[in-house]
């Protein structure tokens, strides 16, 4: 099956699991402490160098040190609308305590992204990830969209979750970590 297809196919339960749970979105991993970073867990692989709509090279490892809200997106993707004004306000909240908002598009082009990006009005980086599946293998996996890691100032994953998460999650995980 076309890898495209799956990660489509994953993108539509994440919706209906969205609409299910309502706008928030679905609760965090049970289990899983949100805004504690466990000792063990694995280093973010940041050695990539990505472009940005503008034709940038950005450079991943440039951010080690801060707190990185990494996210993986679409512009087909429904529950990656929903997140995206949640973004901008951390971004706009925490930037100046350290935190850095990344959104990754898994496989729109520029042409694609640029308007999009305008009209949802995105203040943080987006990258073009479109081709590099090898990106989306050394940071997940990244099976279905959207999947946001947050990443520890000491550059270790903390949190992992893929579909919509409650904006609260991600807020109480942000401040975890700062």
């Amino acid at each position: 099956m076309n890898k495209r297809w799956i990660v489509a196919a994953a993108a539509a339960v994440g919706l209906a699991a969205a609409t299910i749970n309502g706008v928030d979105g679905a609760a965090w991993p049970p289990g899983e402490a949100i805004g504690a970073c466990d000792p063990n867990a694995k280093p973010a692989n940041l050695n990539f160098t990505l472009k940005d709509i503008g034709g940038r090279d950005v450079k991943l490892s440039s951010f080690k040190g801060k707190v990185i809200l990494l996210n993986f997106w679409a512009t087909w993707c429904g529950p990656c609308k929903v997140e995206i004004p949640w973004f901008n306000e951390f971004h706009q909240k925490y930037k100046d305590r350290g935190l850095v908002v990344l959104g990754i598009s898994a496989d729109d082009t520029v042409e694609q992204l640029k308007p999009f990006v305008a009209e949802h009005r995105m203040m943080y980086p987006v990258l073009v990830g479109k081709g590099r599946d090898d990106v989306q293998e050394a940071l997940g996996p990244v099976w279905g969209l959207p999947t946001t890691l947050m990443i520890s100032r000491d550059g270790k994953v903390c949190h992992t979750h893929m579909g919509l998460a409650k904006k609260a999650d991600f807020e109480k995980g942000i401040l975890g970590l700062l």
